[in-house]
């Protein structure tokens, strides 16, 4: 009995013709995947220019660094938040 419920489904799936509709859940899905990328990778680096920006000290020879507990929340917060975003 599933199976042939499986197979009214798929049938339908496969003599359907493209719509407007498909292209925008392509493009919509294509811009969720990019923008959970682009947090992935960004926000190591948003975390240690803030870092630079913020916690550099005159005369110091390395720049500076968001202390681990800062640099986590800022983490999370960013990363939650984008991927509420997202979905």
């Amino acid at each position: 009995m599933a199976r042939d419920q499986q197979a009214v489904v798929l049938n339908a799936l496969d003599v359907a013709k493209t719509q407007w509709y498909h292209f925008t859940a392509i493009v919509i899905a294509g811009m969720g995947f990019f923008t959970d990328a682009y947090d992935i990778f960004s926000i190591s680096f948003i975390t240690k220019l803030l870092g630079r920006v913020y916690y550099t000290e005159q005369g110091a020879e390395k720049p500076g660094t968001l202390p681990p507990n800062v640099s986590a929340a800022v983490s999370s917060v960013a990363r939650t938040t984008l991927l509420w975003m997202a979905w």
